[in-house]
């Protein structure tokens, strides 16, 4: 049985020595509390650590999506990474595997009005928001990649780069990349015009092209640059 602190620690540390525990779990190493020094009592297992990381910030179409994902320490997924230098192949073998043996697992969006209503930035941090509120289990603490947290009902901590160094992170980047490619794709077969399939909404020369050639349908989001400068061309909207 693990035990903690029972006074003298502060809440903030309380949090912290417990996602230490779960995080070095996750990586298979788990640390040995107590802490010498300090009157003990038993502490429960189940500080739950939801990992988040978005996808889509940069496209000139189409949704930001987010994910929240809470891992099973005692499940471990072997080869979680960065979404972004995985392979589109093994990025959905490992969304299948992180679906079937994570605790819980969300997904959060925010549409491309949304986004041209309150800006990209705030939108992501609504669209995880959004998925957070979906999970099935409440978390104790999150970690975001970024360094930004959105606002939630758990404390919460940003990290730079933690889509590389936080398994948890690396399952969100991997679900929200998946989710929104599919999305995109469905986009494609709605709008064959632009070529979303390819370039999934990001501004590629030959979706600025269609853009010019075709104006932006009702996906593009109308405050970022090259779909204002569509429009202010006077090309017709698809």
């Amino acid at each position: 049985m693990r035990f903690a602190a029972q006074i003298g620690r502060p809440p903030a540390l309380e949090t912290l020595l417990m996602a230490m525990h779960y995080r070095a779990t996750l990586a298979g190493y788990p640390l040995s509390f107590p802490l010498p020094c300090f009157p003990l009592f038993p502490m429960t297992d189940a500080f739950l650590i939801a990992g988040i990381d978005e996808a889509g910030r940069g496209p000139l179409a189409g949704p930001v999506m987010a994910a929240a994902v809470i891992l099973d320490p005692a499940r471990p997924i072997a080869g979680l990474a960065d979404s972004k230098i995985l392979g589109a192949t093994r990025r959905e073998q490992l969304a299948v595997e992180i679906r079937a043996q994570a605790l819980a697992w969300a997904l959060g969006r925010a549409e491309a009005a949304e986004i041209d209503q309150i800006n990209i930035l705030q939108a992501t941090l609504l669209a995880m928001q959004r998925a957070v509120a979906t999970l099935g289990i409440a978390p104790d603490h999150a970690l975001v990649d970024g360094n930004r947290c959105p606002t939630l009902a758990c404390s919460c901590q940003a990290i730079i780069k933690g889509d590389v160094t936080e398994p948890a992170i690396s399952a969100a980047s991997i679900l929200a990349k998946t989710a929104r490619d599919a999305e995109l794709r469905q986009l494609d077969a709605r709008y064959p015009q632009y070529g979303f399939a390819r370039h999934k909404g990001y501004p590629t020369a030959a979706h600025r092209e269609t853009l010019r050639r075709y104006g932006p349908c009702p996906e593009h989001r109308r405050s970022f640059a090259p779909v204002a400068a569509a429009l202010q061309s006077g090309v017709r909207e698809e």
